[in-house]
């Protein structure tokens, strides 16, 4: 199976998450670019700050890799204005995909009015802009239930409010690959919650970000019916190879 087109390539790590200084974290980020072109993933993922950068290196070398960012990330416990003018500043930078991080525990405490309003409107202004729009919803914070009513809420918000052809736009994403779990549980996408997810975002496509690291892996996401795999060993999932990264 050809499976680069399913691939998010992903760098978010600061300088100090990675033990590095600013300036080598940046040739990390340019050797993930690169590499992202010279391999014709899908994309790359990265922090919103390399936007630019990421679209300056692909238009120089006429690559069709496209740009993603996060927003209010990891925590997403940000307000809609803080989220809305992340959105805008990655938007002028040139991103394709904006991948906004739900607020997860607003949504554990009842504040669904609040929860469903940032859905409304961060979805708004990117398919406004001809992005695609992706929420994180971290499974590794939810139980079962709480996937499924999430995915669910998110799913009713986009029918109810935007156009048959927008759906394909807007993706119901497992993980930010950053929440600290306890007992070293896993915190990006497992099989069983990819399924809740698939299950419960129909017509919205979905996102396995976070714990694919091999090639048979991948190839279980994309048979379950996942339309994007998040990921840091993007170079290795298609080389065969067994991966060590976090993410």
């Amino acid at each position: 199976m050809e499976i680069r087109q399913y691939l998010d390539s992903t760098y978010l790590k600061k300088p100090k998450q990675a033990g590095l200084t600013k300036a080598e974290n940046l040739e990390v980020v340019k050797g993930f670019i690169q590499e992202a072109i010279d391999e014709k993933f899908k994309l790359i993922m990265i922090r919103q700050n390399m936007v630019a950068l990421a679209k300056e290196m692909i238009l120089a070398q006429q690559s069709k890799v496209t740009v993603g960012t996060v927003i209010d990330f990891p925590e997403g416990n940000g307000s809609v204005v803080d989220k809305l003018s992340e959105a805008k500043k990655a938007i002028r930078d040139g991103a394709d995909d904006l991948d906004f991080v739900i607020d997860y525990e607003a949504f554990k405490s009842g504040e669904l009015d609040l929860v469903k309003q940032q859905v409304l409107e961060c979805t708004k202004l990117g398919l406004l802009h001809h992005k695609i729009v992706k929420w994180i919803i971290e499974v590794a914070a939810l139980n079962d239930h709480q996937i499924v009513q999430l995915t669910a809420l998110i799913k009713n918000v986009v029918v109810a409010n935007f156009k048959e052809d927008c759906y394909d736009s807007v993706f119901v994403k497992s993980s930010t690959g950053f929440y600290q779990t306890k007992d070293n549980l896993p915190n990006g996408a497992t099989f069983p919650a990819v399924k809740l997810m698939l299950e419960n975002s129909c017509p919205l496509p979905v996102k396995a970000a976070g714990g694919v690291r091999t090639y048979e892996e991948a190839v279980q996401m994309i048979q379950l019916g996942v339309k994007r795999i998040g990921t840091s060993s993007a170079k290795a999932i298609v080389s065969g190879q067994i991966s060590n990264n976090a993410y």
